[in-house]
């Protein structure tokens, strides 16, 4: 008897061998699988061959068998009994260039059990994605920097597993949702020709690998399911978004940007995907001022002004005192600056209405939002001109990139029915304020759908739902991607969105310009 389900354990039971039934140990259990998956292969590996006699044997030959399938081909990964107490896990895995999430999943019920965090070590080696591709190009670097996502990674998968009270060796399954640089430097290939014209990566799409095989110490079969790239530019953590969106099978025509290293984006229904990337997220997480920060307690999230006594309503992560400023809240104070009158359309400071708030440092102006005796570091928050003029170019390459995107495709952003907006900025973001200063379309609020982290959400499902993975392969194949890098419209167009909120203020009718 076998019961069937749509994950990846399986229970069986076979009959045990005698004299009159002398097949062998895995080709018995693969009979009843072949039977249950439908399918005419599966694989064994050498290490779970070595135990296979006495799994079998101890479970009186009633077991749990823990299936994937490799890119069409299943494979046998775990074999448990019945009657062991001890779950069958896998783990999901956001793996942000900033930031790593970890989800322990019950491979049999589909349950979150635990998730934890930690802020990538490869941090040490560079804050962005650029300067680690450079130092793994040097004598060593991709060995080093590769050693520390892996030995990060292991580490706190342990803490996750212990804290949760699950064994290290009953995690049978991994998935792993990430752009295609930090993909490149987890599986320790050479990231070098992701960033020079004409932009290639190592590859695209992988088998599952050996955990054991990266230094990842959980069970000794146990594999890793690496999500595909697009291009170099375009990477898994993407396609998990579009699973976890459900984008892919809509009707509609929807849009979907992930803002991280870069602003990915992918437009399209269940017909036709189209996809693209630029760079404009640096500045829009808050990483072109000296007090920018990721979203975090005591972090500025949310900013009003008042436009008749120009008071600065501040509110922190937690109402913890202030400490930095996020991209949420670089955006709501753009759009509050702006519809205040204490920048013009050019985002440039205006003096009269800045008040004492404006300051001047060796003739470079700035406009103190926390004064130093209210903030949590005991110094002044304040952003520059030089921090505003970053942030109006990062807007303006965001609204670009998907005038780009949408034209490219012969529709009008009225044509869009969800606007879905990714990531922990995705969380935070004030659409009303993204529209103000001309980031993002024109659209009724209720067009915005924030997914939260959708990359952990697409390898959450890829660990619980047979018919996700299959989907991730189906999306992989139908992505047409658009290479900005040489479009010379984008150009053109960049250049009149560097105006709040644009040049041509008729595309954003609902922004009050003010006087």
């Amino acid at each position: 008897m076998t019961e069937k389900k749509s994950g990846w354990v399986v229970k069986v039971s076979v009959a045990p061998p005698s004299l009159n039934d002398n097949t062998a140990d895995a080709d018995r259990i693969i009979n009843e699988l072949k039977s249950v998956l439908k399918t005419d292969y599966i694989d064994i590996d050498l290490s779970l061959l070595k135990n296979l006699p006495w799994l079998l044997r101890e479970s009186a030959y009633q077991v749990r068998c823990v299936c994937f399938k490799d890119r069409g081909r299943w494979k046998l990964v775990g074999v448990k009994s019945i009657n062991d107490s001890a779950i069958c896990a896998g783990i999901a895995v956001d793996l942000g260039t900033t930031r790593v999430v970890l989800r322990l999943i019950n491979l049999e019920t589909g349950e979150a059990i635990s998730e934890s965090a930690f802020d990538n070590p490869q941090i040490t080696i560079g804050p962005d994605i650029l300067e680690r591709i450079h130092f793994a190009g040097n004598e060593m670097g991709l060995d080093k920097i590769n050693r520390l996502i892996v030995a990060g990674l292991d580490e706190n998968i342990s803490r996750l597993c212990r804290n949760a009270e699950v064994n290290l060796s009953d995690i049978y399954l991994m998935a792993v949702s990430g752009n295609t640089s930090m993909a490149h430097l987890f599986l320790g290939l050479p990231p070098n020709h992701i960033i020079r014209e004409p932009y290639i990566p190592v590859v695209n799409t992988l088998n599952t690998v050996l955990a054991k095989d990266l230094g990842i110490r959980i069970n000794n079969n146990a594999r890793i399911f690496i999500f595909p790239n697009v291009g170099s530019y375009f990477g898994g953590d993407l396609i998990s978004g579009i699973v976890f969106s459900g984008l892919h099978q809509q009707d509609d025509i929807s849009i979907l940007v992930d803002v991280g290293t870069n602003a990915e984006v992918v437009l399209g229904n269940r017909d036709w995907l189209v996809s693209c990337a630029g760079a404009a997220g640096p500045a829009l997480e808050g990483g072109v001022s000296k007090i920018g920060m990721n979203a975090k307690p005591g972090v500025i999230d949310r900013i009003i002004i008042d436009p008749e006594t120009g008071s600065f309503d501040l509110h922190t992560i937690e109402d913890l005192p202030p400490k930095g400023i996020c991209g949420s809240g670089m955006i709501d104070m753009m759009a509050q600056l702006f519809l205040s009158g204490m920048v013009d359309i050019r985002g440039k400071f205006v003096e009269s209405k800045c008040g004492n708030r404006l300051k001047d440092s060796d003739g470079i102006r700035r406009i103190e939002l926390v004064p130093a005796d209210k903030s949590a570091t005991g110094k002044e928050l304040s952003i520059s001109q030089v921090d505003i003029d970053s942030l109006v170019r990062s807007k303006a390459a965001m609204y670009t990139i998907l005038e780009t995107i949408v034209r490219y495709v012969g529709i009008t952003f009225g044509d869009l029915s969800t606007f879905y907006i990714a990531g922990t900025f995705g969380s935070f973001i004030n659409p009303r304020s993204a529209i103000t200063i001309g980031m993002i379309p024109d659209l009724p609020e209720g067009s915005y759908q924030s997914l939260g982290n959708s990359s952990l959400g697409g390898a959450t499902m890829v660990l619980t739902s047979r018919q996700a993975l299959d989907e991730v392969e189906k999306i992989r194949d139908r992505i047409t991607y658009l290479e900005l890098n040489v479009n010379q419209e984008f150009m053109n167009r960049f250049s009149a969105a560097k105006f709040l909120p644009h040049t041509t203020p008729s595309l954003f009718p609902s922004v009050t310009i003010p006087r």
